[in-house]
């Protein structure tokens, strides 16, 4: 079942990559390059997950995840780390907020794809309708 994800991150190579394997495993990609486009294109597209870069220029990825899940329009959305920082503190860092998994890259495509169809099987029991 095709899926919508959107990407943040502020690498552009990085961002490309992920996106041409999101591609591949057959999903729909939105592109975000910094923590306000993160917040704009989540409210516009309402992806199914959101897989958020811990380092962007403007704003880190904890305190744009915090954001959106004070957003009653975006608290819904799983968010994976997707990121080189390496640290037990910014790992439960990023769980207090919500984030849900916490990926160090650079990340295999294979973890990426079990990642994405975890979440996808996810949304399917979560018992909400979505129109």
């Amino acid at each position: 079942m095709k899926k919508k994800i959107l990407i943040v991150e502020d690498n552009k190579d990085s961002r490309e990559i992920l996106s041409l394997f999101v591609t591949k495993f057959g999903h729909e990609v939105v592109k975000a390059g910094n923590s306000q486009e993160a917040i704009t294109y989540a409210e516009a597209e309402c992806p199914d997950l959101i897989l958020m870069d811990l380092d962007l220029p403007d704003a880190d990825g904890i305190k744009t995840t915090a954001i959106l899940k004070k957003n009653p329009k975006t608290s819904h959305i799983p968010v994976v780390a997707v990121t080189a920082w390496m640290s037990a503190l910014w790992e439960e860092r990023a769980l207090r907020v919500g984030i849900e998994t916490y990926l160090i890259k650079p990340v295999s495509p294979q973890t990426l794809k079990e990642t994405i169809e975890e979440y996808a099987r996810r949304s399917l029991t979560r018992g909400e309708l979505r129109f």
